[in-house]
């Protein structure tokens, strides 16, 4: 595959040296262009030396080719890394003032892949918001950043994503192998070469890990999900033979490889990713842990603590109920679709989490729903994880436990039983 490697200029440039070797190791064919600024982190005879092609980052050189206009034409993917706040900016208002910036808009129909990394408040700043908003908007993914040490002494989210993740994340939007096609294929994927599986030809939809609500530039509303859950249900979903699309919000896991990955952060942008994905879903599985509340008002600046003002009062408006919306939306359309929900609940004076849950799905009116019961050390960043599966059709309640694969494996077992009573084979 032709792959053009855009690399930004911030710190973490040091780490696209790791991504570019992943790449070329698997047997791609990949261009560097550096920005001007990127080249004073790392020097131009690194990416040459190790993409095994001259580098330059001008429109003026091999003039002859009509260079800027050729790479993005004959791109099969484009991964930008590290996307900075300014390299974000310049993509999204459609600037051409480098041969990186010209390449992004003659890119022709591939897929672009963008991993930004900067300091928190860059990232979490407004104008930021808006520009990874209209990027993504216009189909380029664009990857949330990872929460760690920056420069300096400052940790939050805005770390370069692990060359790793970002070599998955990128071949899985191109929908080609991790590795080269003469390689031994890994174990889960050998099952996709082999017999098809019980969802082979199926379309499914999975939403995971948690969604994040801003306060202000730096702050946020969210939850404890690491999306581990959900990212073992696109492996399993993907295992059994299904073609995959991954809703993912914030997780603090990569994305499975072979897997389509739709990035959204809040719940009101999940909602608008599962609504359009459900168009051409056969099962929709929503595993995201999604906030029921959002702030009412947004600061656009930092929320200061003074001595001299009273502290804040933040009040919080309902989030729509996106589990709801999918089964009306298909009720409506008479679609044949399974959609299966997630429930983290616990129990109180009044009722234990099966009574809990045994109401929500009364209320969900989705075909199957999974009880986690939650609580501290229990279910969220753990590798382990115990559930219940309740039906609508009031079949028996089914136990499952065990790895969150071992749990992700006996849902889409169950999925794949609910599918062949719903639709008999032909």
């Amino acid at each position: 595959m032709r792959i053009v490697l855009g690399v930004g200029g911030g710190i973490a440039a040091y780490k696209v040296a790791s991504l570019l070797r992943l790449f070329t190791e698997a047997g791609h064919d990949v261009t560097v262009i550096p920005t001007e600024a990127a080249t004073r982190f790392v020097g131009v005879a690194t990416w040459e030396a190790l993409s095994g092609h001259p580098v330059s980052n001008s429109v003026f050189d091999e003039v002859h080719t009509v260079n800027h206009v050729r790479l993005g034409h004959e791109a099969e993917l484009i991964v930008v890394a590290p996307a900075t706040a300014d390299l974000l900016a310049r993509a999204a208002t459609g600037q051409a003032n480098d041969l990186l910036s010209n390449t992004l808009l003659m890119a022709g129909g591939c897929p672009v892949l963008m991993a930004p990394a900067m300091h928190t408040e860059m990232w979490q700043h407004p104008a930021t918001q808006a520009n990874v908003e209209t990027l993504r908007s216009r189909g380029i993914t664009v990857l949330e950043p990872a929460s760690g040490r920056l420069t300096g002494s400052d940790s939050g989210p805005g770390r370069l994503p692990e060359p790793e993740a970002i070599f998955e994340a990128a071949l899985a939007l191109a929908g080609a192998p991790p590795v080269p096609a003469t390689a031994p294929l890994p174990a889960s994927d050998a099952v996709l070469s082999s017999a098809p599986g019980p969802l082979a030809g199926l379309t499914v939809t999975v939403s995971a890990g948690g969604t994040r609500e801003p306060l202000d530039p730096v702050r946020f509303l969210g939850n404890r999900s690491s999306g581990k859950q959900g990212v073992a249900l696109a492996a399993a979903a993907r295992d059994a033979g299904a073609k995959v699309r991954l809703l993912a919000a914030h997780m603090d896991v990569p994305p499975p490889s072979g897997v389509n990955v739709v990035n959204v952060e809040t719940a009101l942008e999940l909602r608008k990713a599962a609504l359009h994905a459900a168009a051409d879903s056969d099962v929709i599985i929503m595993a995201a842990a999604v906030a029921d509340f959002r702030p009412a008002d947004v600061s656009g600046t930092k929320i200061k603590k003074r001595d001299d003002v009273a502290d804040p009062v933040i009040s919080l408006v309902r989030n729509p109920d996106i589990l709801r919306e999918l089964v009306e939306t298909r009720d409506a359309a008479s679609r044949r679709q399974l959609i299966v929900g997630f429930a983290a609940e616990t129990g109180d004076a009044d009722g234990d989490v099966l009574d809990y849950a045994a109401a929500k799905l009364r209320r969900k009116a989705c075909d199957l729903l999974v009880v986690n019961h939650v609580g501290q050390d229990k279910v969220f960043g753990e590798d382990t994880n115990s559930v219940v599966i309740l039906s609508r059709a009031g079949s028996e309640p089914q136990e499952a436990s065990g790895s969150k694969s071992d749990v992700a494996a006996a849902v889409i077992d169950r999925i794949s039983a609910e599918l062949s009573r719903v639709v008999p084979p032909a």
